[in-house]
């Protein structure tokens, strides 16, 4: 079942945790790329100066600003991107990041797209990277700013949705990951992972 507008219309905090264990689905050429969401991180505008929105609304920030539900999907480097949703309420500027997905359906595709080769051919390490970190889950699942940027999470292209099943996991919390730019926000424990999963980014 597709997640709706009230679930990321909470706390940011609350929205990280529970996207674990949810799928993240690309729904493109007729094809359903699905990964399980094992790793997020909160980014709250107002007190967060690891956020892109804490110092205010800009061209490239603007969708963290909108209403929740929303991809903000940003780039890096001028040469990767990174997805987000969007939380809590409008004009706030609150998001999580998601760091690492654990690939569910349609695995082969998210191979070529990472490394240009068939699924058969991958050795396990490859497997293991091929979604563990927020650029490289985009690049396997075909997600980009150019495309998906601003796009409703309660549409029929991009979305998260409820796992079948009733998988139980133990909740890691920690300190988020490459923002040692953000004084104290540093020391924030607002990085949330399944315990053990081999997908996770870094342990």
């Amino acid at each position: 079942m597709k997640l709706k507008r009230e679930f990321y219309s909470r706390s940011t905090l609350e929205v990280a945790k529970d996207l674990l264990g949810k799928n993240l689905v690309h729904y493109v050429d007729g094809e359903r790329l699905v990964g399980k969401i094992v790793e997020a991180e909160a980014y709250v505008g107002p007190i967060d100066k690891a956020a892109h929105s804490y110092n205010g609304k800009t061209r490239r920030n603007e969708v963290m600003f909108g209403p929740p539900g929303h991809a903000y999907v940003y780039r890096i480097y001028g040469m990767y991107n990174c997805m987000n949703t969007i939380t809590q309420k409008e004009g706030e500027g609150t998001g999580v990041l998601i760091r690492a997905v654990e690939p569910v359906e349609n695995i082969e595709i998210m191979a070529r797209n990472r490394y240009d080769i068939s699924v058969e051919k991958l050795e396990r390490r490859q497997i293991l990277n091929l979604t563990n970190g927020p650029a490289k889950l985009c690049i396997a699942m075909g997600i980009t700013n150019k495309n998906h940027n601003g796009m409703d999470l309660c549409g029929d292209t991009l979305w998260i949705e409820e796992a079948t099943g009733n998988e139980t996991f133990e909740t890691v919390e920690t300190t988020r990951i490459n923002i040692d730019y953000a004084e104290e926000a540093v020391h924030f424990p607002w990085r949330f992972y399944i315990k053990d999963n081999p997908f996770v980014s870094i342990k």
